[in-house]
């Protein structure tokens, strides 16, 4: 079916980065080029995006540095739609510069997106490292009023 959306899963990002099943990663690249081609459009969500970042961080114990240039690699896909690429991107880029867990850069991305600029957590340290984030302690702050 020409021009069909197709949903791309984690697992398959998984075999193509890693080549840890070649037959895999080789129908994988074939899936990819039909979408850069047009003949079809892959779309994926931003959940996809995290479940990679952890993969690749704890199965598979590779550097920020490598995983950053994969996410990126992904985002920059022709013919693939990644929901919140613009968040994605700042949370990817945050994710090494800072050197913070990748779920709490996307939350500081998403926050700073929607206008946000105070956080409530446990977590003090991570997100103030954020610029333009305030931090509220629960049971040690008093929120801003």
């Amino acid at each position: 079916m020409k021009n069909e959306t197709v949903f791309a899963d984690t697992n398959l990002f998984l075999r193509y980065l890693t080549d840890d099943v070649p037959e895999q990663a080789d129908a994988v690249e074939a899936l990819l080029r039909r979408a850069a081609t047009g003949e079809l459009r892959l779309v994926t969500t931003s959940l996809v995006i995290g479940e990679i970042v952890w993969t690749l961080e704890s199965f598979y114990g590779l550097p920020r540095k490598t995983i950053r240039e994969h996410v990126l690699a992904i985002l920059n896909t022709p013919g693939l739609e990644v929901a919140e690429a613009d968040i994605l991107l700042q949370a990817t880029l945050w994710y090494e510069e800072k050197n913070v867990d990748f779920i709490d850069a996307y939350n500081a991305a998403w926050l700073l997106a929607q206008g946000l600029r105070r956080v409530a957590t446990f977590d003090r340290k991570h997100f103030a490292r954020f610029k333009g984030l305030s931090v509220m302690v629960p049971g040690r702050d008093t929120p801003a009023g």
